[in-house]
């Protein structure tokens, strides 16, 4: 959030606390979703965010595991473990559940969830994409630990770079107009022992994969460009006067 600020003020813009009293629209957001809800309204800016669903949408030769969309009775009652996680106010940890019976029982049972396959990433990537294009991205987590990492800083990595974007082109097109044209989408090197050869593995057990499509105005930038970050994030969350006639469906109410 600083980062972007420090870019935000450079451009002239006045960067404002949430809480600050006497805020005025037309403005721009960033932070959390039920703080955005509150003022999303009073200063005129509309949120984007993908579909709760996208996820379960995508073929699994791009997502690498069966991800279905449910909703919390469902996740009740699954029998095996299984990753739950809410697709938008994170109202509970998205982990690996053995069964329904560690969720909560005080959720609405008909809030949404995703669920999929237990898989692991070997390591996973943020993409912040603007009109289907890469705009910056940074690796994050190794193996499920925290790791950003800017990308292209030595020759494996340049090489791991051009295969995201070689990648992530193939499931953007398959969304065509699914998505909201400013949103962020993390990959990942699927660890997949079982499937060798793979056309997009870059050592054998390896093969990229899709994590999750999520609201870039409520994303880490991690390491990549603030300057680019902001860039997508102003067109995720700002006034509802300038939003793009294809991105009317993904406005969040």
């Amino acid at each position: 959030m600083e980062l972007l600020a420090v870019e935000a003020a450079g451009r002239g813009m006045p960067v404002r606390a949430a809480e600050e009293p006497g805020l005025a629209g037309p403005a721009y957001w960033y932070g959390g979703p039920v703080a955005g809800a509150r003022l999303a309204g009073r200063l005129g800016f509309a949120l984007l965010e993908p579909a709760d669903g996208r996820l379960a949408e995508l073929p699994e030769e791009f997502t690498g595991r069966r991800v279905r969309a449910g909703t919390i009775a469902d996740a009740w009652a699954i029998d095996q473990p299984t990753f739950v996680k809410p697709p938008r106010d994170r109202s509970f940890p998205a982990d690996v559940y053995t069964d329904g019976s560690r969720l909560s029982s005080s959720l609405d049972p008909a809030e949404p969830v995703l669920l999929s396959d237990v898989v692991t990433f070997a390591a996973e990537y943020r993409l912040f994409l603007l009109d289907g294009r890469i705009a910056t991205a940074s690796r994050y987590a190794v193996f499920g630990r925290l790791d950003p990492r800017p990308p292209g800083t030595d020759r494996a990595d340049r090489a791991t770079t051009a295969q995201i974007a070689e990648f992530a082109d193939r499931p953007a097109a398959a969304a065509g107009h699914t998505l909201p044209s400013a949103v962020v989408v993390d990959v990942g090197q699927l660890l997949d022992p079982y499937r060798p050869g793979h056309r997009w593995a870059y050592r054998p057990g390896h093969r990229w994969a899709v994590v999750e499509a999520s609201m870039a105005w409520f994303s880490h930038a991690y390491a990549a460009d603030p300057a680019r970050v902001l860039d997508v994030v102003l067109r995720a969350a700002g006034p509802r006067e300038h939003m793009r006639p294809r991105d009317l469906a993904f406005e969040r109410h």
